[in-house]
């Protein structure tokens, strides 16, 4: 039964195509409980069996996300947090979720939005706490890349590398899931002491 439902979304993403891909990451960087686990590791699959282009499937997955996220960007900045609220209980985001999430992003700075993308639970919406806080497109886009881009070559690998092994999958996703928070943890991290250092000498 499992074997059917992967190669029933395997063909579903075949026939959706790149646009497909495209519209369904935009879809799950915005505001829809979408896994994109579901929608780049068939395409990473499809890209094995020669069905795709494996770095078209990359950068459209890449794309798709980055522009979700901006899409979110933009409602928190131009609508701000009452219309999130007030509309934001239909897509289950409660006062204490946004809480957290701008609590998360004051704690992180800029670095929150790179972090955001690689965290499971928090990747969809880190969005909104850098529209409020009016962060600068450019490098809310370079983050958001980068952590996207990250997360992307992960899953299109797991599905380019373990083909249609439904049970490899599971095992080398959980994987997978913790060597990237290792790496969020560890770039965290290298960017405090980086930013230390600069406040220092500058004081010096």
């Amino acid at each position: 039964m499992i074997h059917d439902i992967a190669q029933t979304i395997v063909e579903y993403i075949g026939h959706m195509g790149y646009w497909g891909i495209f519209f369904l990451m935009f879809l799950e960087s915005t505001f829809f409980p979408f896994p994109s686990e579901i929608i780049m590791i068939p395409a990473g699959y499809l890209a094995f069996k020669g069905e795709m282009n494996l770095y078209l499937v990359v950068i459209i997955g890449i794309l798709g996300s980055v522009l979700g996220a901006l899409f979110n960007y933009y409602l928190a900045l131009y609508f701000g947090r009452k219309f999130i609220l007030k509309y934001g209980k239909y897509v289950f985001i409660k006062e204490e979720t946004l809480d957290k999430l701008e609590a998360f992003f004051t704690k992180h700075g800029e670095l929150s939005t790179f972090n955001g993308r690689l965290i499971p639970g928090i990747r969809q919406l880190i969005s909104l706490p850098a529209g409020l806080a009016k962060m600068n497109i450019f490098t809310f886009s370079f983050y958001s890349a980068l952590g996207a881009g990250i997360w992307v070559i992960v899953l299109v690998a797991l599905g380019y590398l373990l083909g249609s092994n439904e049970a490899l999958i599971s095992e080398y996703l959980h994987t997978a899931t913790l060597i990237t928070l290792t790496c969020v943890v560890f770039i965290t991290v290298f960017y405090v002491v980086r930013n230390k250092r600069k406040k220092e000498i500058l004081e010096d």
